[in-house]
């Protein structure tokens, strides 16, 4: 497909300009197909993976035709989980630069209700939640939705597996009619055209392809004997030693399982999981995210929205039994131009499914035996940094220039060791290069952060 500059469609010089400023040089297919159809106010049906650019076109569709001086709610977005809602608002909130006092508010659950009723209490003009919650404000009468001229359902198919179909469509009952409703779904399952019917009004139907080039994801599948898989998955980690690898079960409590082995072994894993509280999700994402684990291991469900930018290999400990649902697990790695490694392991009796995915992507797959794998004694692979999380957030108006001139400052730490820091509202983590952890926790521990002492402790 040519090429198409922002600069064709019909949007304001502001927001034009501020596009620009983000470097997004040319429109990715989603938003060329899509956008057109959004600008002129058409409901959109569009099948399309993560990545592929799809935030960016429903915001620019939203931001287009927001009213800034009028303060009421006139978008919503329902997106299956909260990592993806923060994702989404972060998003809206670089394109809204160019529209001064745009006030976007995120609802999820997982967070107090009591700070999200003072933010309701200034109409927002943007809303990004979780079903739940968004339900939850509107029976509460703290959320209304009588101005809404547009819904967005992100990764609805997500939403559909985790539940959320009785819920949306009570938040939809709640809206007005005449609304424009943009639903997007990275697989295309008989439920997304049922529930396209029910609250569309003659659609515009795309579909952006999803699978990947070869060229980017080099793609393995391993034949393994009952009783190996672990052994293998051990084997393919000594053999393949990926920085980061994100690894697919098909039920989560063989993550957590599979996560206890795999630290037994020597091996940084972390399980993410519908089990988990919503602090110690967070705690995992920021540990993978910053480097501090190599190794996450994750259901469909759970791993849906992840934002992670540079991941270098995808393992389906299990295969899925939907072909698609494979293609958009090994579209995670290999992004950006950058090679990815996706492998498969599988038993013979699984070789139906294996059958099945050629099938899908109409090409043969590689199928090695796990015996060719170069294993090592005593291999361990530890991940590059370390995590330190600080009990003193952004309510205690602790700043990432804070923390890392506490680590700094006077100190012979060089600033080139210090990694990503991410700040919450009641605590901080930072991440340090593996060998000055020592030093660098003793540092927050017996120095003060802007002139105030704070517990500080490393995560394992």
């Amino acid at each position: 497909m040519t090429a198409t500059a922002f600069s064709s469609l019909p949007l304001t010089p502001e927001l034009l300009a501020n596009i620009q400023s983000l470097d997004y040089q040319v429109m990715t297919t989603i938003q060329a197909q899509g956008l057109p159809a959004i600008l002129e106010g058409k409901d959109l049906l569009a099948q399309a993976k993560t990545g592929s650019g799809k935030t960016a076109a429903f915001a620019i569709g939203v931001l287009h035709t927001l009213e800034a001086r009028t303060y009421q709610t006139q978008a919503l977005v329902l997106c299956p989980t909260r990592e993806l809602a923060d994702q989404v608002s972060k998003e809206f909130r670089l394109l809204a630069r160019a529209i001064p006092n745009t006030h976007i508010l995120t609802l999820c659950g997982g967070k107090p209700i009591a700070t999200q009723l003072a933010s309701l209490e200034r109409n927002p003009h943007i809303v990004v939640g979780t079903p739940g919650r968004i339900l939850k404000h509107l029976e509460k009468g703290t959320l209304k939705l009588d101005g809404l001229n547009m819904l967005v359902l992100d990764e609805a198919d997500r939403m559909l597996d985790m539940g959320f179909h009785e819920d949306i469509m009570r938040i939809i009952d709640r809206m007005p009619r005449k609304r424009q409703t943009l639903l997007f779904s990275a697989t295309y399952p008989d439920e997304i055209k049922t529930v396209s019917d029910a609250i569309q009004n003659d659609p515009v139907d795309i579909r952006v392809e999803s699978l990947h080039e070869n060229k980017i994801i080099e793609q393995i599948f391993y034949e393994l004997e009952k009783g190996e898989r672990t052994k293998t998955l051990v084997a393919l980690l000594q053999h393949y030693q990926p920085e980061s690898s994100l690894v697919f079960c098909n039920r989560k409590h063989q993550c957590q399982e599979l996560a206890e082995e795999l630290w037994q072994q020597g091996f940084h894993a972390l399980a993410l999981h519908g089990d988990l509280e919503q602090h110690e999700r967070d705690q995992v994402l920021i540990q993978f995210s910053n480097k501090s684990s190599s190794i996450l291991i994750a259901t469909d469900v759970a791993a849906r929205g992840l934002d992670i930018k540079a991941l270098q290999a995808v393992i389906n400990f299990e295969l899925s039994p939907d072909p698609e649902i494979h293609i958009h697990r090994i579209g995670r790695t290999g992004r950006a131009g950058n090679e990815g490694l996706a492998i498969s392991l599988f038993m013979p009796s699984e070789r139906f499914r294996v059958e099945a995915i050629e099938s899908f992507q109409n090409s043969p797959v590689r199928v090695d035996k796990a015996t060719s794998l170069k294993t090592r004694d005593n291999f361990r692979l530890s991940p590059a940094m370390v995590t330190l999380c600080i009990n003193g957030g952004r309510k205690n108006k602790v700043r990432a220039g804070d923390i890392l001139g506490a680590l700094t400052a006077n100190t012979g730490l060089p600033g080139k060791q210090i990694g990503k820091i991410d700040i919450s509202d009641n605590q901080a983590h930072v991440a340090v290069e593996r060998p000055i952890a020592k030093q660098a926790l003793k540092i927050l521990l017996e120095g003060k952060i802007k002139g105030r002492k704070y517990r500080v402790r490393k995560l394992r």
